[in-house]
């Protein structure tokens, strides 16, 4: 018995628990979602985001940037996406490196003053 899917499973996936932001065509602003599953050829998010298939929408992925794609499905609060190009999955799970980029909350601790060389008041 073949199921609904076809061939198209055999695309390897990898779960993925990452926030990342999603622009929707037709939508203004930018929205939360969170990355479930990641493959090169797209991924499923979930989100409070209301997607209609076929829609183009671009997601920011970690350590890899705005990816360009169009929603292949969608039910209930989860959507698969299907990225325009492919994207190396395995960037995206590699940790971010401190950089200018990186928010000051999560670079490492400043180093602290020595004691002696604080000035009393």
């Amino acid at each position: 018995m073949e199921s609904g899917m076809g061939g198209q499973r055999q695309i390897a996936r990898d779960s993925l628990f990452v926030m990342a932001e999603m622009r929707v065509d037709g939508m203004p602003g930018e929205h939360r979602v969170r990355v479930r599953n990641l493959s090169a050829g797209g991924l499923m998010a979930e989100g409070m985001v209301r997607l209609q298939r076929d829609q183009a929408v671009w997601v920011s992925i970690r350590n890899i940037g705005w990816v360009e794609g169009s929603v292949a499905w969608v039910q209930d609060n989860r959507c698969g996406i299907a990225f325009r190009e492919e994207i190396d999955p395995l960037i995206a799970r590699a940790p971010v490196a401190p950089g200018e980029t990186t928010p000051r909350f999560v670079k490492p601790p400043l180093g602290s003053p020595e004691q002696g060389r604080l000035r009393k008041i």
